[in-house]
């Protein structure tokens, strides 16, 4: 069970490091996060929007608890990934930007992996000794 704790919070805390190292620029509208929407063809009023998403997700899969909002928070960052991914893909930009896509994707995918990890395993535990059943935790 260490283990996977150490595990899920390295790569948790990667995850959230990258997630809110692109939602800041997308927050204040800097001219790289513009530049960047305006490349892709989007349209720019949606880069702040994006940046607050993604900045609340990062708090919500931080915070101890509330696992049914750290679910939505996991599903949104990912699909926020994927249709970058996607957006990118589909303007034409290729080479390094879509490469380095995979990685907070293969990040995040282990985040969440580790998470459901301690979780069930928490659970397990939990019900082991007796002290709940698995609709207490809910």
């Amino acid at each position: 069970m260490k283990r996977t704790k150490i595990l899920y919070w390295v790569f948790t805390g990667l995850f959230a490091f990258m997630m809110l190292g692109s939602a800041i620029p997308d927050i204040f509208s800097t001219q790289v996060a513009v530049e960047g929407f305006e490349k892709m063809k989007m349209p720019t009023y949606l880069t702040p929007f994006l940046g607050i998403a993604k900045a609340l997700g990062v708090v919500a899969i931080l915070i101890p608890g509330y696992p049914r909002i750290k679910e939505w928070a996991y599903a949104g960052l990912m699909f926020d990934l994927a249709g970058a991914t996607w957006c990118i893909f589909s303007a034409g930009i290729r080479g390094g930007n879509l490469a380095f896509m995979i990685m907070p994707i293969v990040i995040g995918f282990l985040s969440y992996t580790y998470y459901r990890r301690n979780s069930l395993i928490f659970k397990h535990e939990y019900h082991k000794k007796g002290q709940g059943t698995q609709d207490t935790l809910l």
